[in-house]
C-alpha cells in the first residue's frame, strides 16, 4: 500500500519537474551560468569588491516560476530563471545585474539590515549601470495566485495584514513602532492572530 503512494508521488514529481523545465531547444544555452558568473566577477572587481567577486556565484534554478531571478546575500548567490532566455540577452544581462545590486547593496552595508530594494540597492543598481531599476519585472512569466489563509491584527491602529504563511517569529505593526517608539520593536504592537474573513 506505501509502495502504491510513494510509485504515484514520484510520478507526480516527475511531471512537475517536466513542466518546470525549459525546452529542449535552449537547455544547451544552460552552461552559460559560468558566462554569467564570469561576468558577475568582473563588474564586482571593477567596483572595487575583490572579496565579493571571488566568491560570487550564478546559477539556473528551473524550479522557478514568476520569479525572474533571486540573490542570496549570505551565499553570495544568484539564481535565474531559465524562462529569461526566451526573451533575450539583454534581459538577462538585466536581471542579472538587478540581483547582483542586492549583493552589493549587503555587502556594503555590512551585518547591518536593509531594506530589499531601499536607497542602498538603488545606488547599487547606478554602479552596475542599471540606474532607475524598477523593484519588480513586467514580463509575462506565469504567476500562481496562492489565497492568503492567515490573519494578523494590530492590538494598536487594528490594522489586519493577510498573508499566505504564518508568521514565523515575532512580528509588530511598523508604522505603530515608527509613530511611538521610534522604529524599534514593541511588544505592545505585536501582530495577533486572527480567523481570517
Amino acid at each position: 500500500m506505501q509502495l502504491d503512494f510513494f510509485k504515484k508521488l514520484t510520478a507526480r514529481l516527475d511531471r512537475a519537474i517536466k513542466v518546470a523545465r525549459p525546452p529542449a531547444s535552449i537547455l544547451p544555452a544552460l552552461a552559460d551560468a559560468a558566462e554569467l558568473e564570469a561576468q558577475a566577477r568582473k563588474l564586482f572587481s571593477a567596483l572595487g569588491c575583490a572579496a565579493l567577486a571571488a566568491s560570487v556565484r550564478v546559477r539556473w534554478n528551473p524550479r522557478m516560476r514568476s520569479t525572474a531571478g533571486t540573490a542570496f546575500a549570505s551565499k553570495s548567490l544568484v539564481t535565474l530563471n531559465p524562462r529569461l532566455l526566451a526573451f533575450g540577452a539583454e534581459e538577462i544581462d538585466r536581471t542579472l545585474r538587478h540581483e547582483l545590486a542586492h549583493l552589493l547593496a549587503q555587502h556594503r552595508a555590512g551585518r547591518r539590515r536593509i531594506a530589499p530594494h531601499g536607497r542602498e540597492w538603488e545606488r547599487a543598481c547606478r554602479d552596475l549601470d542599471i540606474a532607475g531599476e524598477k523593484r519588480c519585472h513586467d514580463l509575462p512569466l506565469p504567476r500562481r495566485q496562492m489565497p492568503a489563509r492567515h490573519a494578523y491584527r494590530c492590538p494598536g491602529c487594528r490594522l489586519v495584514v493577510h498573508r499566505v504563511r504564518p508568521m514565523k517569529r515575532k512580528s509588530a505593526c511598523l508604522g505603530c513602532c515608527r509613530n511611538f517608539t521610534g522604529g524599534r520593536y514593541d511588544e505592545r504592537f505585536r501582530f495577533q492572530r486572527i480567523e481570517p474573513g
